[in-house]
């Protein structure tokens, strides 16, 4: 049995054991309820889905098989509700909770294929059903949550079905369906035991090399990183080792942080369709939980991954830094936070198998724990005071946990920190967040002295230094409480309960601790409960106290409000006081009440009374509750009496005029008095019975006080006294369970995974109510409810005040008595009794029970209830007619229907306002599963007794308010009460009152009724539709109206019963009369939810009603509708869209029913064509939106090769079912003109437009409301284009697909006359001058082009071939982007993966590639150019056919031809177009093997591209070395021919760097590296030459280059083309080199051999003496960097070689003269060197570093550029080493300082 079912009170503790047949009996009735002959059946299965639920959630004892049992039929339901997609959804959440509960202990095989198959067919098809997007959006969350909780049970050979399945789509890595392709790998493949044996080695090269295939994408990055993380964590036996260098070197680059001075985030990334990245959760930021996944796991005794590790660490622990923030922060708190908790978890894994001896290799030892402790110490060290608040605490809580692994290295870490955070007065924060370190890793300081790990004896005395820390920082939180510093006081708090939760008890003489021998504990208590009052009296409250009832007793300061801390501090200290320090405390604390009168602290007052009574009652009642009581009733002697409460003394005769009151000052007293008291008693029980009557009287007085404040103050006594007599609650919830083994000062804390049922002294006593508390509990029922009732019976009918302002107050009073009752008592007084259908009152004896739960002991009766139920409801009558302006008086009366109807709600709200505190739980009093510090580890985390019972608590009071509530849900026979639907009633005229309060609240009271009681639902949507239709209804009526159909609860029912659905549609489709601005809002946005949230449309819809008097037949509705949806009706615009809509979902659900006719269909088909024509913009673009959905056959469409059709077949009965609708309306005459150019409009063309594909129209014609109107998911589940648009010459379009879809569908299913109607229209657009018509021809003839229907090509060639040409030899420029996306769209491939060849595509290519006529405008060329780029971008590689591959052939000879072309632009094309084309050729050849494609003159192209490139290279920087003479000497040259020749090699080389920029934007670079090393050279050597445009394109590419990884045989050459550049003669391309090394090393530094970074090393080391004071400065830059990240034997030799260089020279240069010989050069070199070694440690103080300064600091008499390059070095030690230099400076000697103090002065005027 679960711990909080063991541990909850004794009666409902017996009841639990019975919640396992009543588990058995639910199941059943599942299975009873689904009838396989009817699918609709599934839809009675889901009432049983909340109550499955419930068991889940209250960890109830169910037998196994019974769960196994559940989860098989759920499995077999969720796959036969194919297309329901809410039950599929319903199920599917509740089959991943069971399935993740019982995971370990389930055998089940789950076939994988059936989920895809939903999958595809609900969300990767264009065949979608009406369903709402939200609705979509969960199925898709569910159906893949569901995948991932089933993969550990797939079968053996899953994993290579799925491969093989998903594999082939990454064929093509730049076409979307390898986005696809990759997000199902990580969905599907499984890491279980069965499917081990497909992971070989072989496997993951694969996988490597598809992770390649596609640069710098996050998206991609994240599904590799995250396949690969599960590999590694389930299979140990994998040898990763060959593999670390690449894994390190990606999870290294993930990082976006700024490298070099360089950009934080890609310069470019591969654009990922929207639909994919919002399917496949993808967070654009790095994928930091899988990169530390893979880390730990990949940790192992002996392996090289602990190095790699520090490594990373090594150069990415910078960014942490507080002076280091941006947008990486988030990321690498992830990454940390990550490492941590998998460590943690992988620790609690190996503890349970420590006897197996195969665990011993792979596991951790001692060893690996401390390295892994050490490496992650780095970060948390650089991060622990960072200004952003999620990173600080998890560096705390990272501290925390890591101090119970490696105690001796995280301690002492710890220790010094806080210290320096004492010392440091500067930086405030820094001392909240050291505090709130050591109150989270205050248990393990406890433990440290008992270790059993060798502690290191520091020279500060031993283990002691932890004990000392810990009464250090005791005595110092005495001062952190502090009224002006919320966050601060917070976190002493915690700290002060973090101490005592760990400690047993706290007495004054603790001898067996040493540490509290320095401190005396009574001494530390006065002084502490001293700090407590001054921070009491000068709190202020945080809000203006409202007035009246509705305040709650404790509207609190931030002690209360920001976090549990407080009274949780209160709690466990006075808990764990000894007897007589209690006493002690309890006087100051009685003392210290007694003498303050604090209203702005009523609140945190109360709770430290309510704490004293919970830890002591007997004592506490005497010295607290007893003065407090006494001095109310005192204070009420003498006051005015209304005599409403109770005491039955009023007369109404006697109606004073003067009203009697209280003075301000004693109605404060009495408030106060009255509010603390309140809290006080909430735990008092038993020992308050000896005050039966003061409190008696004082209620009476309260009520009867003519002050509302005292009456409010009075509610919340009653209340609390009533609660504390009859509610369950924990009594000794904070004494000392258990003590510690080890050590018996400390409390033994539990976890609830090891919890077995002994050790009684465990279980915490409960408050269970004896017959004497009842009998009072009873008593002031009687005296303020059933009185209270006969009160307001008289008011009500009587008529007793003459005078309304007292009647007003007696009611008030009267309303409240009964409130306070009823919400003291909650659930304990008895439920209604429901009422049957069928007449027989059936014994409810096999319902009766579900699960376990009660508040408390029962009190009253259900006739009490039904006896405040109908008083309530003529109450309520009688204030609707007179007093309906009352506000006051409505929400009181709507809070007791609330506590009346809605049985158990207050109990579930106070349990999820609580949950809200746990999400607060610190890791203060968390002590981690595995914890080495005294070597005891446990299942499960372990925390104090108190906080369990705290947890129990809750579970019981959820228990409670879940125990009954599904009683009645699930059986047909049983309905509401007829009281209930009386209350019912009642709120839905409250819901539709005047006052928006009482709206609100009414509408709240009565969804809580709707949700319990299902069938009350239609009868209010009835009444509220209604209101929408009468045109006389107010604006507040509608608004209220609204409010409640809004809800999701009403719309689910809405599919269900006919009558309901048609009079809701009809109801807000006749709504426009209403003119009011907010009424039509709130309908616009009832109208759009319920399209959002649209989950279809039930069976029982559509069928024939028998009596059709209700006129709901389905057709006759749907023609109701059609006819509202023309625009002939004078509707208003949106009414008219809101028919169109309302037309489309009734189409589209009637498609699914077999029995429904096709004529709505054809005739919804036929109503949108025409709509296309409309005037209304909105309406067209929701008809496109429909015919897009509606056109689905094509009959006349070719079939390809695979499927050969005989003619015969063709002539037989293939006609569509719409084509005859369809027809008549197109064969009008100027139908197609006039369509065309109502589309036309659509288009709005700006120049700042930004590409906006695939989406309709331009946002500006459209709001929200109107697009989730008008817009269908789909549109982006299959967008086009498939492939990423990255070719920025194309401009950005306005082409959107879904028309030109539109036009090849229309041809599809009516065949050619369409295209015959079509011909005049097309011809008359694409000549037009407009660039909105041609944005429409250019869509028109894309679709008409892709449709491959029979008679296309007769047509291609008669007219389509020439208008194709005309538009490529036309001169119009601002059209070129919507040509280009009609002739990507004409040739996109056919299929899903775009892997068919439409009909046309060869033609339309040898179109293209046909030789322009010779007299042709520039931008002709140019845009033939961009036409091919775009064709060529849809073609797929891998499977080219022959003609294709000619193609490439012949078009490759013309642009290499072509490469300097006189014009910019069409250079640019023929860049962008070579890059297309090349990329294109090498991945066929990847595939085919086929390397003869693309050979010019003999060699390949990339031979002649590279050669020809280095041969240009010098050429032109000759020449421009050449120029620049010449502007000096200023002389003409007579060769002008030489000078042509040298601007056609400066346009080649532009030519060329296009290509490379092109290559690397568009992601296609993977396979042109070769290539790309081979014109590194050119790249880097021509960042600065006299021609600007080159250089400007020289550096975009080396900004993109700087960005690339260069895998193996590609990283020699580049390595050896760096190495020769740096030595190059110019100084610039050495400078440039040098620069590029910075970002080179870097993104590398994992996959360097070790030659090559020596090799490396020595070339920048020697530029450190280069002639040329840039280079050297910027070498000694790059060293710096270098050093960050190598921490090897690199970095300690050239230091140490540094030092002795820097000294020799100042030895030497002392002995000369300082006007010796030696050249700048050699003295700066070594001086930049020792810069270099000192700027290389930002933040740390190595044992070398105070040397390093030092000389280096002595160097600052050289002359300049040795000197500024001697105080800029030591100005910036100075700034990175300025916060913790108070502690950092120790490590220098006096004279060290002196000298560097001498560098740091400025030079003074008089010196």
């Amino acid at each position: 049995m679960h711990l909080y079912n063991a541990w909850l009170p004794p009666p409902v503790a017996e009841e639990t054991k019975k919640e396992r047949e009543s588990f058995a009996r639910v199941v059943k009735s599942v299975k009873e309820s689904y009838r396989p002959d009817d699918p609709e059946s599934v839809y009675s299965t889901l009432k049983w889905i909340s109550v499955i639920d419930l068991f889940i959630k209250a960890k109830s004892e169910v037998s196994l098989e019974v769960v196994t049992a559940l989860v098989e039929t759920g499995l077999e339901l969720f796959h036969l509700s194919h297309g329901k997609l809410y039950a599929q959804v319903r199920w599917g959440n509740i089959l991943v909770k069971l399935l993740n509960k019982f995971r370990k202990k389930l055998s089940l095989k789950v076939n994988w294929r059936p989920f895809y198959d939903t999958l595809v067919h609900t969300h990767f098809t264009r065949s979608t059903g009406p369903e709402g997007w939200r609705v979509r959006q969960r199925h898709f969350e569910t159906v893949t949550s569901l995948v991932r909780s089933c993969r550990r049970f797939f079968p053996p050979g899953s994993a290579s079905e799925i491969w093989s399945e998903f594999g082939s789509l990454m064929e093509n890595p730049w076409h979307n369906s390898s986005f696809e392709g990759s997000g199902f790998v990580r969905l599907f493949l499984p890491t279980n035991w069965d499917n081990q044996d497909f992971y070989s080695l072989d496997w993951i090269r694969v996988c490597l090399d598809r992770w390649d295939s596609i640069p710098n994408c996050q998206f991609w990055n994240s599904q590799w990183a995250a396949v690969i993380a599960r590999v590694v964590k389930n299979y140990n036996f994998i040898d990763w080792e060959s593999f670390l260098p690449t894994l390190f070197s990606r999870y290294l680059n993930m990082f976006e942080v700024p490298v070099a001075n360089g950009n934080g985030s890609y310069p470019f990334s591969v654009d990922v369709p929207r639909n994919t990245r919002f399917l496949f959760s993808n967070r654009t930021v790095t994928p930091s939980k899988a990169i530390a996944k893979s880390i730990v796991y990949l940790l192992k005794p002996g392996g090289s991954a602990q190095q790699h590790f520090e490594k990373l660490v090594n150069l990415l622990e910078q960014f942490y830094h507080p002076s280091n923030g941006g947008r990486w922060t988030y990321s690498l708190e992830r990454f940390l936070f990550y490492l941590v908790t998998t460590f943690q978890r992988r620790l609690q894994q190996e503890q349970k198998y420590e006897d197996n001896s195969k665990l011993a290799e792979v596991g951790l030892g001692q060893p690996e724990r401390a390295s892994f402790v050490i490496t992650v110490l780095k970060l948390i060290d650089r991060g622990q005071y960072s200004k952003n608040e999620h990173l600080s605490e998890t560096v705390a809580a990272a501290t925390s946990t890591l101090s119970y692994v490696e105690p001796s290295l995280v301690l002492p870490f710890l220790a010094t920190r806080f210290h320096m955070a004492l010392e440091t007065m500067t930086a405030t924060h820094q001392l909240k967040t050291a505090v709130t370190s050591v109150a989270y890793a205050g248990r393990s300081l406890f433990l440290a002295p008992v270790s059993v790990l060798p502690m290191k004896p520091d020279d500060v005395g031993g283990a002691d230094v932890f004990t000392d820390l810990l009464m250090i920082s005791l005595s110092n939180a005495l001062l952190g409480m502090d009224a002006n510093d919320p966050p601060k006081t917070m976190a002493t708090m915690q700290l002060i309960g973090s101490v005592f939760s760990n400690m047993a008890t706290l007495e004054d003489n603790m001898d067996e601790l040493s540490f509290m021998s320095t401190l005396r504990f009574s001494e530390w208590l006065d002084e502490f409960l001293c700090r407590l009052f001054s921070l009491l009296q000068h709190l202020e409250p945080s809000s203006v106290m409202n007035e009246g009832a509705h305040s709650p007793a404790t509207s609190g300061t931030f002690l209360v409000e920001d976090g549990p801390y407080y009274f949780c501090m209160l709690e466990v200290l006075l808990g764990r006081l000894s007897k007589s320090l209690h006493n002690q405390a309890l006087k100051k604390i009685s003392k210290f009440v007694k003498t303050n009168i604090l209203p702005g602290a009523i609140a945190e007052v109360g709770l430290l009374c309510c704490a004293c009574v919970h830890s002591n009652p007997e004592e506490a009642v005497v010295h607290l509750i007893e003065p407090l009581l006494l001095s109310v009733i005192s204070s009420f002697k003498g006051t005015p009496s209304t005599g409403f409460g109770g005491s039955r003394t009023f007369d109404a005769s006697i109606s004073s005029k003067a009203k009697p009151t209280l003075s301000p000052a004693l109605e404060t007293s009495i408030d106060y008095h009255l509010k603390v008291l309140s809290v006080a008693i909430s735990y008092g029980g038993p020992v308050l019975l000896r005050y039966k009557e003061q409190f008696k009287e004082a209620i009476i007085s309260a009520f009867e006080s003519p002050s509302w404040k005292v009456n409010g103050a009075g509610d919340h006594v009653l209340r609390s006294l009533l609660g504390s007599l009859v509610l369950y609650y924990p009594i000794d919830q904070y004494k000392c369970g258990l003590r510690h083994p080890s050590n018996a000062v400390l409390e033994e804390w539990i976890s609830t995974k090891d919890f077995s049922n002994e050790g009684p002294s465990l279980v915490p006593m409960w408050h269970v109510p004896n017959d004497e508390e009842l009998q009072f509990a009873n008593e002031l029922l009687k005296l303020h409810l059933e009185s209270a009732l006969d009160d307001l019976v008289r008011i009500c009918q009587t008529r007793i005040h003459s005078d309304p302002g007292n009647e007003k107050e007696h009611l008030k009073v009267t309303l409240l008595r009964v409130d306070s009752s009823l919400q003291g008592v909650l659930s304990c007084l008895p439920d209604f009794r429901p009422s049957f259908r069928n007449g027989m009152v059936e014994d409810p004896g096999h319902i009766s029970f579900l699960i376990a739960g009660a508040t408390g002991s029962t009190v009253g009766t259900t006739g009490l209830r039904e006896k405040v139920a109908d008083i309530i409801h003529a109450a309520c009558k009688h204030l609707l007619e007179e007093k309906s302006d009352d506000s006051v008086l409505l929400l009181l009366i709507i809070r007791i229907m609330e506590s009346l109807g809605n049985y158990g709600s207050s109990e579930y709200d106070e349990w999820s306002n609580h949950r809200h505190a746990w999400k607060l739980e610190s890791a203060a009093i968390i002590e981690p599963p595995s914890n080495f510090i005294v070597a005891s580890h446990s299942k499960g985390k372990r925390r104090p007794r108190w906080a369990l019972i705290d947890k129990t608590y809750m579970h019981c009071t959820w228990r409670s308010s879940q125990s009954s509530y599904h009683l009645f849900r699930t059986s047909e026979n049983i309905c509401p009460s007829d009281r209930l639907i009386h209350l019912m009633d009642d709120l839905l005229n409250l819901s539709l009152h005047s006052y928006e309060t009482v709206r609100v609240l009414a509408g709240k009271s009565l969804l809580k009724l709707l949700k319990r009681w299902p069938s009350m639902i239609s009868k209010c949507v009835l009444t509220l539709t209604e209101n929408l239709r009468n045109p006389v209804s107010p604006e507040y009526e509608v608004l209220g109206s609204c409010a409640v159909l809004a809800t999701q609860t009403v719309l689910k029912h809405l599919t269900m019963d006919p009558k309901v659905f048609s009079s809701f549609l009809l109801g807000i489709l006749s709504s426009s009369h209403h003119e009011s601005l907010k009424a039509q809002k709130a309908i616009t946005e009832l109208f759009v939810k319920y399209n959002i949230y649209f989950a279809g449309v039930s069976r029982s819809i559509f069928r024939k009603q028998e009596n059709q008097s209700d006129g709901t037949d389905f057709a006759i509705l749907v023609s109701e509708i059609g006819s509202m949806s023309f625009e002939s009706t004078n509707l208003h615009w949106r009414y008219n869209l809101m028919a169109n809509r309302v037309l489309l979902l009734l189409a589209m659900a009637s498609r699914n029913d077999s029995n429904s006719s096709s004529t709505i269909l054809s005739e919804a088909a036929g109503h949108f064509l025409k709509n296309l024509k409309s005037q209304l913009p909105q309406t067209r673009i929701l008809a496109i939106s429909a015919l897009n959905t509606l056109l689905k056959e094509s009959p006349y469409k070719l079939s390809s090769e695979e499927r050969p059709i005989s003619p015969m077949e063709l002539q037989g009965n293939t006609k569509s079912t719409l084509e005859g609708a369809l027809s008549h309306i197109f064969q009008e005459d100027e139908f197609f003109t006039e369509t065309l150019n109502s589309l036309s409009h659509v288009h709005i063309t700006t120049d700042t437009e930004s590409s906006s594909r695939g989406s309709h129209g331009n946002s500006s014609i459209q709001s929200m409301a109107d697009k989730s109107i008008t817009r269908f998911y789909f549109e982006f589940s299959a967008s086009w284009p498939r492939t990423p648009s990255w070719i920025s010459l194309l401009g950005s379009d306005t082409f959107y697909s879904n028309f030109a879809r539109i036009f090849k569908r229309l041809i599809q299913e009516c065949g050619m006359p369409v295209l015959l109607a079509l011909k005049s229209a097309l011809e008359e657009f694409v000549n037009a001058k407009e660039r909105s018509k041609q944005c429409v021809a250019a869509e028109a003839l894309a679709g008409v082009l892709h449709s491959d229907v029979t008679g296309l090509s007769e047509a291609w060639d008669s007219w389509l071939m020439v208008q194709l040409q005309t538009i490529i030899l036309a001169p119009s420029v601002e059209s070129i982007p919507e040509w280009a996306a009609c002739i990507r769209y004409a040739v996109t491939g056919k299929g899903k993966y775009g892997t068919g060849v439409p009909f046309l595509r060869q033609r339309i290519l040898n179109c293209l590639i046909k030789p322009l006529p010779q007299m042709v405008t520039t931008t002709v060329v140019a845009k033939r150019y961009a036409f091919l780029s775009a064709a060529l971008i849809e073609l797929s590689p891998p499977r080219m056919p022959v003609a294709e591959i000619q193609l490439h052939n012949e078009l490759l000879e013309e642009l290499m031809s072509n490469m300097s072309h006189s014009s910019a632009q069409v250079r640019e094309s023929i860049g962008v177009t070579l890059s297309v084309l090349c990329s294109n050729i090498c991945l066929n050849a990847s595939f085919t093997g086929n390397r003869e494609v693309g050979r010019l003159e003999g060699r390949s192209w990339d031979q002649f591209l590279t050669e020809q490139a280095s041969k240009l290279v010098i050429n032109i920087q000759n020449t421009s070395q050449s120029d620049n003479l010449q502007m000096l000497t200023n002389t003409s040259t007579e060769n002008g021919v030489l000078n042509t020749h040298s601007q056609d090699d400066v346009k080649w080389m532009e030519t060329l760097f296009h290509f490379i920029i092109a290559s690397l934007k568009s992601g296609r670079s993977s396979f042109l590296l070769d290539v790309i090393v081979g014109l590194l050279y050119p790249v880097i050597s021509l960042q600065e030459t006299s021609n600007k445009d080159l250089s400007t394109l020289a550096k975009a590419a080396f900004e993109l280059l700087k960005w690339r990884i260069f895998p193996e045989p590609y990283l020699q050459k580049a390595v050896a083309v760096i190495l020769s550049s740096a030595d190059d003669a110019n100084w610039r391309t050495r400078s440039a080199t040098l620069t590029f090394l910075r970002s080179f090393m870097y993104r590398h530094t994992f996959i360097l051999s070790n030659a090559d970074k020596q090799q490396i090393w020595r070339t920048v080391e020697k530029l450190l003496s280069d002639n040329q004071v840039e280079v050297r400065e910027h070498a000694a830059a790059v060293l710096a960097g270098l050093m960050k990240g190598e921490d090897g034997d690199l970095a300690e030799d050239f230091r140490g070689r540094a030092y002795k260089e820097a000294n020799s020279i100042r030895k030497s240069r002392k002995q000369r003269s300082s006007s010796s010989g030696q050249s700048v050069a050699s003295i700066h070199g070594p001086v930049l060197a020792l810069a270099a070694c000192v700027l290389s440690v930002p933040y740390d103080m190595p044992s070398w570093l105070p040397e390093h300064v030092t000389l280096l600091a002595r160097f600052v008499g050289e002359p300049s550029p040795v000197k500024s390059t001697v105080t800029k070095a030591v100005a910036e030690f100075r700034r990175t080493h300025a916060d913790t230099w108070s502690v950092q400076k120790d490590s220098f000697t006096e004279e060290q300082l002196e000298v560097l103090a001498d560098t740091s002065s400025s030079s003074s005027y008089f010196a």
